[in-house]
């Protein structure tokens, strides 16, 4: 099992930037597909985004598309989600996960999640 660790929510306006981090530990994080999902407030987790072990192939949700970027740095053990004109819609804790294939329909593992809110 690998241990994943977010970071780099806050308090935003609307059309400011985040960038969102993932720290990994407890297994080769190479073997990892990586996903952000997010749980807006009083809503269902719903995808955000995912990249495939060597970075070769993403996805994104259609409402993030053009705005959110997903990568992953091997060497670091850290995926990021960099997530450009931010919107009031977009407030929600974001979690990363990982999964043994890509695409993934279920993750083998979660964080604890971060907090981002978006203000008008």
């Amino acid at each position: 099992q690998v241990q994943l660790v977010e970071s780099g929510g806050g308090l935003v306006q609307a059309g400011d930037s985040l960038r969102l981090s993932c720290a990994a530990s407890g297994r080769a994080f190479s073997s990892y597909a990586m996903g952000w999902f997010r749980r807006p407030p009083g809503k269902e987790r719903e995808f955000v985004a995912a990249i495939s072990f060597m970075s070769l192939n993403t996805r994104y949700a259609d409402s993030v598309k053009g705005r959110f970027t997903i990568s992953r740095d091997n060497a670091k053990n850290t995926a990021y989600l960099q997530m450009n004109a931010l919107k009031p819609e977009d407030t929600a804790v974001y979690y990363c996960a990982a999964s043994e294939i890509f695409p993934a329909r279920v993750y083998d593992s979660w964080g604890q999640g971060t907090q981002v809110t978006v203000s008008s």
